[in-house]
């Protein structure tokens, strides 16, 4: 069994408890012991890492991802290429995001059937490098729905009334999916950019959770209207994306399942909207700016107010557009601190200990605790005075997903610091 001994590091445990000087010993696919000041680690067999006073964390996890969305500019651009190429650029896009420090992803939903669970199966065999990863459905919407896009082979399957919702999510079971994605609210019409409607019908989420609750799978939902999030509570979704426009009564549901559900506000592209948009050439109207800046502004205030209720909020910005790229996710970090108040300890809980909590492995992923899984990131310099290093993966100076080493340390740390000397 393979040992990694990392000492003289700086402890963000992932729990939101204050970092603390440690040693941390790897055995295996786990982390064996945690030696703070004052105590020692005999290994004699283990690989030494002098860290020389950097950061140890936990790898990041996001909580809405599309690794099968590769940086288009339309909704309608995420289905252009071939499957086969699909397939490989999807795993480009795996390994690129455990290069900037995710060891864990749980998708948002696929383009296409089937590509989430290829890349998974793919990573847990050690066929491709990639995060942990929890595969998700296309997105499943309604006639007239976000996502109809009229296309045959489009992003999002178009069904209607509870048996056709019922044999999708038994097809996609079949064929291995962790996660059921629906698509219970669409956008609206009128001049208020932030209208939103209710599309699904209660009986067809009702089909959708009874189908994961006997296949043991979650579901998780696009749900921006008021509406849309109060009926995922009442029949049993577990993961709610947006909750825009989430009204007292529906903030009240969250907070009372708050050990049941989770939330990700994926504000990733309106707020890249707003700031880069124009960067890579995407034009944006006056209607799309009003309402970023309507959505920011009511889902700052509401995320925060979640979090001081308990609800666990958790990071996960709808990357893989040509304006919100995949590589920038770590930003969401930043935006929690920025616009919801969290502390950087707390945004980094909510990327760590809670995401494993939503990956189903609380207590075993997300942390630095003994017993825990070694998913780990040895960072250059403090995230908790600056939260925003971790958007630069060149300040990883190792990363490692279960107890092995996708980025090694390139040397020894101390040593070329006393060099330099």
């Amino acid at each position: 069994m393979s040992e990694t001994l990392f000492t003289n590091v700086n402890v963000i445990d992932g729990t939101g408890a204050a970092p603390f000087a440690a040693d941390v010993l790897v055995k295996g696919e786990r982390i064996a012991r945690i030696a703070r000041s004052g105590e020692t680690i005999e290994a004699p067999d283990a690989t030494v890492v002098e860290a020389a006073g950097a950061a140890l964390m936990p790898g990041m996890i996001d909580a809405h991802a599309h690794l099968s969305f590769l940086n288009a500019g339309t909704l309608e651009e995420l289905t252009t290429l071939t499957v086969e190429r699909h397939v490989l650029e999807t795993a480009k896009n795996a390994k690129l995001m455990l290069e900037h420090g995710f060891t864990s992803m749980f998708s948002g939903s696929s383009a296409r059937d089937n590509i989430d669970v290829a890349i998974r199966d793919a990573i847990n065999a050690g066929d491709i490098p990639g995060p942990r990863l929890k595969a998700a459905t296309r997105q499943m919407t309604v006639t007239g729905g976000f996502g109809d896009t009229g296309l045959e082979d489009g992003y999002a399957v178009v069904l209607d009334g509870p048996e056709a919702f019922r044999k999708a999510c038994r097809r996609a079971a079949k064929a291995g999916v962790d996660i059921f994605k629906i698509v219970p609210s669409a956008a609206g019409s009128g001049p208020d950019p932030l209208a939103e409607d209710t599309a699904m019908s209660e009986e067809e989420v009702a089909a959708v959770c009874n189908v994961a609750r006997q296949r043991g799978k979650i579901v998780s939902a696009h749900a921006r209207s008021a509406e849309a999030v109060k009926m995922c509570l009442r029949n049993g979704v577990r993961v709610i994306y947006h909750a825009t426009l989430a009204d007292e009564e529906a903030l009240d549901m969250l907070e009372e399942r708050r050990d049941e559900v989770f939330v990700a506000p994926a504000m990733g592209l309106p707020y890249a909207r707003l700031r880069d948009a124009e960067s890579y050439g995407v034009a944006t109207s006056d209607f799309v700016r009003a309402r970023a800046e309507k959505e920011i502004e009511r889902v700052s205030r509401s995320m925060g107010e979640l979090r001081a209720r308990g609800v666990r909020v958790l990071p996960g910005g709808d990357f893989g557009f040509k304006w919100n790229p995949h590589g920038k996710n770590a930003r969401d970090l930043a935006m929690f601190v920025e616009l919801f108040g969290f502390s950087p300890l707390d945004a980094i809980r909510a990327a760590t200990e809670h995401g494993g909590a939503l990956m189903g492995q609380p207590g075993a992923l997300g942390i630095v605790g003994e017993g825990a899984f070694a998913d780990l990131l040895l960072v250059d310099g403090d995230p908790v005075a600056d939260i925003s290093i971790l958007q630069d993966r060149e300040r990883f100076l190792a990363i490692m997903k279960n107890g092995t080493f996708h980025k090694s340390p390139s040397h020894n740390r101390a040593s070329a610091q006393a060099a330099a000397e």
